[in-house]
């Protein structure tokens, strides 16, 4: 499982949480699923522990994660609202495109077109 871009601007354990979310979101992992110790991705990514722990820290922030004392962490079995979370902040970062679009003089509209929306099923 080898995720890490060394040549990517954005901390590693930032990396880390983008892929678990994704995982996490296109229902790879399952709910209740135990992740890896911090020890073994750790090895497995030959990055700090330390890093993982953060990664996995920001996940179960994010609630994408729980933890459970002496067993390590899991994933959180409501994927459901995570996927609400997701459509929220992705459709808020559409409409701040488009706003952005309209305001430099470019059909929101034809932009989408161009993108080819409506998007076949």
């Amino acid at each position: 499982m080898n995720f890490i871009n060394y040549q990517d601007s954005r901390p590693i354990y930032e990396q880390i949480v983008e892929r678990y979310k994704m995982l996490i979101l296109k229902e790879v992992l399952s709910p209740d699923e135990q992740m890896p110790s911090v020890r073994k991705l750790a090895m497995e990514l030959s990055t700090n522990p330390n890093t993982v722990q953060r990664a996995y820290m920001e996940l179960e922030r994010q609630g994408f994660l729980y933890s459970v004392r002496g067993r390590g962490s899991f994933v959180s079995s409501s994927a459901g609202v995570l996927q609400d979370k997701k459509r929220e902040e992705l459709r808020d970062e559409l409409c701040a495109l488009l706003k952005e679009a309209r305001e430099v003089g470019i059909d929101p509209e034809g932009l989408l077109r161009e993108a080819g929306w409506p998007f076949p099923e």
